[in-house]
């Protein structure tokens, strides 16, 4: 499990800590002691989605290792690794990919090789689309964390509307009333698709 490198953690409708694993799970500690609160949402910054952490299972972790991947190493016995095709020193990976017969063709066809080829490819598609994937992903983050936090407040299906219209007066319009954690945290979740 790849750990977030932001995480937020919600009680009730109130953003209580924000920051790095570890920061975030000394205060929600702290705050749980002095609150007496069980209920916390937790969030990864950078995408919306929801996070399970065991408060109970991550007491005596460091704050650069998730609770969730420590108790699935720590549970599991040693594995060894299985040699994988490509060259791993490099980054590449193998995997299979399914072509027609003329697509292989084609490639076969191509200067330095049909994975020369579909890398160049795939790197033109990535640079034209960059902008758009940038505005989906930051729709999809605040679609994520206003769906867990904001579901059933006065607005949300209008917001959610406004979005993914990329109308910012109507989205700030429709979450104007909401709590102020969980207004600013989608307002930020959206900021790129609102430009």
């Amino acid at each position: 499990m790849q750990q977030a490198s932001k995480i937020l953690a919600f009680s009730a409708q109130n953003l209580i800590a924000e920051g790095t694993f570890g920061e975030v799970l000394q205060l929600v500690k702290n705050h749980i002691k002095q609150n007496d609160t069980v209920n916390i949402l937790f969030f990864n910054g950078s995408d919306g989605r929801q996070i399970d952490i065991d408060l109970q299972a991550s007491a005596g972790e460091s704050g650069n290792v998730s609770a969730a991947s420590t108790a699935a190493s720590g549970n599991s016995q040693e594995i060894p690794a299985k040699k994988s095709r490509g060259r791993p020193k490099l980054g590449v990976v193998g995997r299979e990919v399914t072509l027609l017969p003329r697509h292989w063709q084609w490639l076969d066809n191509q200067r330095g090789g049909a994975s020369a080829r579909l890398r160049r490819l795939i790197d033109q598609e990535r640079k034209a689309t960059a902008g758009d994937d940038m505005i989906r992903e930051s729709q999809d983050s605040a679609n994520r964390f206003m769906y867990a936090m904001a579901g059933d407040i006065p607005g949300f299906e209008e917001a959610v509307r406004a979005l993914y219209a990329r109308d910012k007066a109507g989205f700030d319009q429709e979450t104007a009333a909401w709590p102020v954690d969980i207004r600013n945290c989608a307002r930020g979740f959206a900021e790129e698709a609102l430009i």
